[in-house]
């Protein structure tokens, strides 16, 4: 069978390492998690007994039968739309994601999305980590939020980055302008955010079902009826900052969900921009910061604050 493997270990000596580290550093393209699910899958045998631990230790003189099923077709199609890459290389991708673009497909939405537009531009070479309807995604921001995204080109780099926000060790910074006048210059929000019990559709602060969320805040600029200010993540829960800054009483502006319903500004999408990125890199252990400048539409609106509050 071309897609099974046979490994006879030879030159580790008496030590012995776990089988899923040991195969993911004898396989190309197999990466820890990818080997781990196929032994809880039972595709893999040691001395011709199936394995049924990541943790098994092998080494000298053992003999390893692996079976690595064929990639998963991609239903998801490719597609030459317009994206702005901010850096690239053989590991990953940042990309400065437009407002009103959705990051993966859904059944809503099967096309026109980002990773339709990353599979054309890079042929196909994308993590698989998260699936195949999220090739390379490591994390997302919303449809109505713009700014910079990381995406990972192999399945190695999908892991460190992955770790890395896991740890909240990655710099993510966000530039909100939210309804009416913050007091304090700077604040700390740290409410556990689940599912709206009310509302399937929202996110809320809540204690049920929930997981702990962190926002820093720091207030820029002050127009009165409105506050721009710079949101910093610890955490990376879906609409955090959207959420938690609703259930301070200062929602986005043009926030349809978490926003006042009867705003002139609601059916525009929430002004918030992701313009601050850094992470270290996958391959060579250098730390990599990325900034956006603000969307034309986001400087149009503070404009007019700025203006109205004179």
């Amino acid at each position: 069978m071309d897609n099974e493997k046979i490994i006879k270990i030879t030159g580790i000596g008496p030590s012995e390492k776990r089988i899923d580290a040991f195969l993911s550093s004898e396989i190309e393209g197999m990466s820890r998690n990818g080997i781990q699910r196929l032994i809880e899958e039972g595709a893999v045998e040691v001395n011709g007994a199936v394995c049924d631990s990541k943790k098994m230790k092998v080494g000298e003189g053992d003999e390893i039968r692996i079976i690595v099923p064929e990639p998963k077709k991609l239903d998801v199609k490719a597609e030459n739309l317009p994206i702005d890459i901010v850096y690239e290389d053989d590991h990953l991708l940042v990309v400065d994601k437009a407002k009103g673009m959705v990051v993966h497909p859904a059944q809503t939405t099967p096309d026109g999305t980002l990773v339709n537009a990353v599979m054309y531009h890079c042929a196909g070479r994308l993590s698989s980590i998260n699936g195949v309807e999220r090739p390379g995604i490591v994390h997302r921001i919303d449809k109505d939020t713009s700014g910079l995204l990381v995406i990972a080109k192999t399945d190695a780099a999908h892991e460190s980055l992955a770790a890395q926000l896991a740890e909240h060790s990655v710099t993510r910074a966000y530039l909100a302008l939210v309804h009416d006048n913050i007091k304090d210059d700077s604040g700390r929000i740290d409410l556990p955010i689940g599912r709206d019990p009310k509302n399937r559709l929202r996110m809320a602060v809540t204690t049920k079902n929930s997981k702990r969320a962190v926002t820093n805040y720091t207030v820029l600029e002050r127009f009165g009826k409105a506050t721009l200010i710079e949101a910093r993540l610890e955490t990376g829960r879906t609409h955090q900052i959207r959420v938690h800054m609703a259930y301070m009483k200062h929602p986005l502006i043009g926030d349809p969900v978490y926003g006042p319903a009867k705003s002139k500004y609601r059916d525009m999408g929430q002004m918030l921009h992701a313009y601050i990125l850094g992470f270290i890199h996958p391959a060579t252990g250098e730390y990599m910061e990325f900034r956006s400048e603000l969307p034309e539409e986001f400087r149009e609106m503070l404009e007019k604050f700025r203006l109205s509050s004179r």
